[in-house]
């Protein structure tokens, strides 16, 4: 994707990522600092950071995918896809809430399926996480 880089995060990207999460209701909302004890990549274009993804190991080849999130104003130039894309080998977790159809269908585009649902998983509003798996 031309002008996108996507690199590991650090602390001087934490207010800018805090930033995007709060425009971002649907994301999970995180203390960013936490954010660097766990993988964390951040999207940038013309050197400003425009999204972020936060991931951990939990298995060997396993991973769950702990928050992702695009800056409202750079959505819809594939930068969500370029951070699912930049996820490792193996297989993949996620929770995302059902009425989230955006995310759902970026998801569904990398390859993502359901395999269950937590009732009750989100609270303000209370609502369903979707369970979703990718296998790479």
């Amino acid at each position: 994707m031309e002008g996108v880089v996507i690199r590991v995060g650090g602390a001087d990207d934490l207010e800018r990522v805090e930033a995007i999460q709060k425009a971002s209701p649907e994301a999970s909302q995180w203390t960013v600092s936490d954010y660097l004890y766990y993988s964390f990549l951040v999207a940038e274009i013309d050197g400003a950071v425009a999204g972020f993804a936060v991931w951990r190991g939990v298995d060997v080849d396993e991973w769950e995918l702990l928050n992702i999130a695009v800056d409202p104003a750079f959505r819809g130039r594939g930068l969500g896809r370029a951070l699912v894309d930049a996820l490792p080998a193996g297989r993949v977790f996620l929770e995302v809430r059902e009425s989230n159809a955006e995310a759902r269908r970026l998801y569904e585009q990398c390859g993502f399926v359901a395999i269950g649902k937590r009732r009750r998983y989100y609270q303000h509003p209370a609502e369903d996480g979707i369970v979703l798996e990718r296998k790479r």
